[in-house]
């Protein structure tokens, strides 16, 4: 819920706003309405532990899949200034973010995307809403996701975790990005961190291409697509999903579970034929 901010004919002090809220928020992301714009105030969280890093570090490595390594996020004041320096950084290159306005060791102080009153959807509810209008719905927006990570890559970097939900429409149809908590290319080469993108890309919006029943069409759009890359991120991207068959043999069974549903239908869209 918006929390709105007295009226005032004054300009707003950023860096003022952002040191009477930071610390005091009840939550640790919050969203204000000012007369003029929305403005959101993102706090440090709770640190996180390093072992968690290591075990899925491990098992990236025994299974030879370098973009399942994780990104470590140790949270709290490091990742404040990790999303702070990324934010700015993908702002420099001309790519759509929201704008970092007062910064403070213990949060920051952020333009919301879209205009005051005006929704931002995430990229993922915004095709799971044109499901009641067909295929060729989801299939524009999915494609338009595909754009955007393209965009990010021909700029000479790569998203922090490139799920559909950090990909946001704008009021004027454009795609944002949130989300910079971590930095895969502080830790992985470029490639990997970019075909790290497309599987996540993948793994995010397959479910919602068989609901529905576009998987055929995307599969000849993520070809075409996977042409586009860099040589360089198109190889580890196919030995990486070489070496990930074993997502083939998931049944396709409810009982799984969420998440093992949305691996196998991942599997679907870039490998099989049901």
């Amino acid at each position: 819920m918006p929390v709105p901010v007295p009226a005032s004919t004054a300009p707003v002090d950023y860096d003022a706003f952002l040191q009477t809220h930071v610390l005091s928020q009840p939550h640790s992301v919050m969203r204000y309405h000012t007369d003029t714009e929305t403005l959101w105030v993102k706090r440090a969280g709770a640190l996180n532990p390093a072992w968690r890093y290591r075990a899925l570090g491990a098992l990236a490595k025994a299974l030879r899949v370098p973009v399942l390594s994780p990104v470590p996020n140790p949270g709290g004041r490091v990742a404040v200034a990790t999303e702070v320096r990324r934010l700015q950084d993908f702002a420099a290159r001309g790519l759509r973010v929201p704008q970092v306005l007062a910064v403070h060791d213990d949060g920051f102080l952020m333009r919301h995307l879209g205009a005051p009153g005006q929704s931002t959807p995430s990229l993922g509810n915004e095709m799971e809403t044109a499901l009641p209008r067909g295929a060729a719905a989801v299939l524009a927006l999915w494609k338009q996701g595909l754009q955007a990570i393209s965009k990010v890559h021909k700029a000479g970097t790569t998203l922090s975790q490139a799920f559909a939900r950090n990909l946001v429409r704008c009021p004027d149809g454009v795609i944002g990005y949130i989300d910079f908590e971590d930095d895969p290319a502080a830790y992985l080469p470029l490639p990997v961190c970019q075909a790290r993108d497309a599987l996540c890309y993948a793994h995010s919006t397959a479910w919602i291409l068989a609901q529905a029943e576009a998987l055929p069409e995307a599969r000849k759009l993520w070809q075409a697509w996977l042409q586009t890359l860099a040589p360089e991120t198109r190889s580890v991207l196919q030995q990486s999903l070489a070496r990930m068959s074993w997502a083939g043999r998931l049944p396709l069974s409810h009982q799984l579970g969420r998440d093992a549903q949305r691996i196998r239908m991942a599997f679907e869209l870039l490998h099989g034929h049901r």
